[in-house]
């Protein structure tokens, strides 16, 4: 891990060594997701993503003191904060895009904390589509901290599955509230570039980074099926430069492009 920023790098091997305390040989695997895995990970800023894998399932206890050992309070996390979910082994393998976790953690200074005893807890309006296109993240480009490597350890989604839960995440971004007016609109980058990495894993079939994804469409020279693609990409390069300080887009332009996005992954 000597790749990784030091903090980081400190943080994932205590995280680790405090999951195997709490689960012995039964954890098989961990793994470094989202931005760490894609390569994009900027300190201050960015989540820690992070997948562990166990040979079977978790009792009420083991996850709580799972949790109780790896929430911020007891083992402060260097960024915005830790979102954690654990795995059986055969649910990491399946390929299935239900949720099929054991236990979800949200914790961290700047992140409301939040604890999930098992999938079938999970509110449907909270989005039950990024478990399954986080298990797709980690088959291709998942960085192993214990265990196989990544695409052994996780299987991908069926191309219809992918198609679905992508589809399931854009109508979900379009149904959260938008500020009014025009003006720039806090986190419409994000919503544009996440939008720009659906369409490159459809179009390309690999996972990128948001800001990657943002410039490998605007390489492609068509950034989205738009009647104006030099409007569409001037809208993501905003957004690049919003993610390095610069202002956001507004939200109407940017539901504008999700819906663009929306209606090329469903077809």
């Amino acid at each position: 891990m000597t790749d990784l920023d030091p903090p980081l790098r400190r943080y994932l091997a205590d995280l680790v060594a405090a999951a195997r305390d709490v689960l012995g040989d039964d954890l098989v695997g961990a793994y470094a997701a989202g931005s760490v895995g894609l390569g994009a990970y900027q300190p201050g800023r960015s989540d820690v993503d992070v997948a562990l894998v166990c040979a079977d399932a978790l009792d009420l206890g083991r996850r709580q003191e799972l949790v109780a050992r790896l929430r911020h309070e007891a083992l402060p996390c260097p960024a915005r904060g830790l979102e954690l979910v654990v795995y059986r082994r055969e649910v990491a393998r399946s390929g299935a895009p239900e949720p099929g976790f054991e236990v979800e953690l949200n914790t961290g200074a700047r992140m409301p904390f939040r604890a999930t005893w098992s999938a079938v807890d999970r509110p449907a309006e909270d989005g039950l589509f990024w478990y399954g296109l986080d298990r797709s993240i980690l088959h291709q480009c998942g960085y192993a901290l214990l265990g196989p490597p990544a695409a052994e350890a996780f299987a991908d989604l069926s191309p219809a599955d992918l198609r679905r839960l992508l589809t399931d995440a854009l109508r979900w971004w379009l149904a959260l509230p938008t500020p009014p007016g025009d003006g720039p609109a806090p986190g419409a980058e994000d919503a544009v570039l996440g939008a720009c990495r659906s369409l490159v894993r459809v179009r390309h079939g690999v996972w990128l980074s948001k800001v990657d994804a943002g410039r490998r469409l605007l390489a492609d020279g068509r950034p989205a099926d738009a009647t104006d693609g030099g409007a569409a990409a001037d809208l993501i390069e905003r957004s690049i430069a919003a993610r390095a300080g610069g202002p956001p887009p507004g939200g109407h332009e940017a539901r504008a492009f999700q819906r663009r996005v929306l209606d090329e992954i469903s077809r």
